[in-house]
């Protein structure tokens, strides 16, 4: 993408945002599930970036009012995830949502978020992960990380 270019968005669908999160995100797979996705595309069409808004993970914040940024994933394009960002709660609002949350891991600056205008609302501690006798899983790569949750700032 040449520097004159401008990024706008475009809708995206489920299955194509997985897809796009699978081949470009640094350590998630995509995840199950969304209520919508977003994506930011040149002035030719291409896609550069996407965002997947979903039910929060934790299921204490899941009360019918919240969804939470679950991935964004670029090419590496500047500025694509500020604008999917601002997008993503722009587009909550506009559904009826009143909050909009997502997280980044520890050495993650969260650059994105601050231009976007988010906020940090608190500090998450490394869990030990979800494996359990009980019931086995797999280690996905991001346990023992430390995480910052974040919020899109409410204004007026």
């Amino acid at each position: 993408m040449t520097e004159s270019a401008q990024l706008h968005l475009v809708p995206v669908r489920q299955k194509d945002a997985k897809a796009f999160v699978a081949t470009w995100h640094r350590h998630h797979r995509p995840p199950a599930g969304s209520v919508f996705c977003v994506g930011a595309a040149d002035d030719a069409g291409v896609l550069h970036a996407v965002a997947m808004v979903g039910r929060p993970v934790a299921r204490v914040l899941d009360n019918g009012q919240t969804l939470e940024v679950t991935r964004t994933a670029t090419d590496g394009v500047r500025n694509a995830n500020s604008l999917l960002y601002g997008a993503a709660w722009r587009a909550a609002k506009a559904l009826g949502y009143t909050r909009l949350i997502t997280y980044t891991q520890a050495g993650e600056s969260g650059a994105s978020l601050r231009g976007a205008g988010w906020q940090v609302i608190a500090q998450r501690p490394p869990r030990r992960g979800w494996d359990c006798p009980s019931r086995p899983r797999t280690p996905n790569g991001n346990d023992q990380v430390a995480r910052t949750l974040w919020e899109a700032f409410q204004g007026p």
